[in-house]
């Protein structure tokens, strides 16, 4: 059946759906979230303490959404579990999940130690695929969904800057996507990833204050700037939309040109 006019100008129109975005605390998944706010979803957002999140809440409530603050430590199964239920428990069911927890530590590879990698890999493998299998039962049950993991470019080249952990972890981000996205297509979920190049936020601010660690990235990005939270919004939409109903596997690099060459 072909889309009518109405359609296509509602192809973005979140409008009575429920997102659930983890590290919304953080300014990559307090943007996500605000973004698909902005298009009528209502969201829950997770943090580790549940004050951080204050701020996002007070944001989506502006915006005339229903909003939910779930403290969830995204490396703990129990965690996730508790974070579906409540989920559930107000809104009857999860129609997107962007899992945007994350951590990053650099050390030179040679000298990294173990208990930090360890870190690295729970909170970003481990907390993204415990996050996945919980909302992908409801999902599953529920006939369909739009679950977009958060990759970097990192996953695509290495970088003399330590990333031997943070690397790895979003390589492995991106093989989960696309296994998901074969096995879940037959339940009409679709998983793509959002894989930006660095961020401006709080968390590298120490990296890109330091001029010749920033000069070594920008020398990487064609558009010659790092990237911004608000440039991750519309690729965010996009995934969770009507817009990408047969996308599915794919890693969407939102990097200035870093990937091109």
């Amino acid at each position: 059946m072909e889309q009518t006019v109405e359609d296509l100008r509602n192809m973005f129109n979140l409008k009575g759906q429920v997102a659930v975005v983890t590290g919304g605390a953080g300014a990559l998944g307090s943007a996500m979230a605000l973004g698909m706010a902005a298009y009528g979803a209502n969201v829950v957002v997770t943090g580790r303490t549940l004050s951080t999140l204050e701020t996002t809440v007070s944001e989506l409530e502006k915006l005339g959404v229903e909003s939910l603050a779930v403290a969830c430590d995204t490396s703990k199964k129990e965690d996730v579990e508790n974070l579906v239920k409540a989920t559930m428990a107000m809104f009857g069911k999860i129609d997107i999940l962007v899992t945007a927890a994350g951590i990053a530590k650099r050390f030179p590879a040679e000298d990294f130690p173990v208990e930090d990698f360890d870190q690295v890999m729970d909170v970003n493998v481990k907390g993204t695929f415990l996050c996945c299998q919980a909302v992908g039962r409801v999902m599953k049950e529920q006939g369909g969904g739009k679950i977009i993991t958060v990759s970097s470019v990192r996953a695509f080249a290495g970088h003399p800057g330590g990333y031997a952990a943070y690397g790895t972890s979003k390589g492995a981000i991106n093989a989960l996507t696309k296994q998901l996205a074969t096995e879940w297509a037959k339940y009409n979920i679709n998983v793509n990833s959002i894989a930006p190049t660095i961020l401006w936020t709080p968390l590298t601010q120490p990296v890109l204050e330091d001029e010749k660690l920033k000069q070594i990235f920008l020398s990487r990005i064609p558009m010659g700037r790092p990237a911004k939270t608000d440039d991750m919004v519309g690729s965010t939409v996009f995934l969770a939309s009507a817009a990408s109903d047969f996308i599915t596997g794919q890693i969407l690099y939102v990097d200035g040109g870093c990937t091109a060459g």
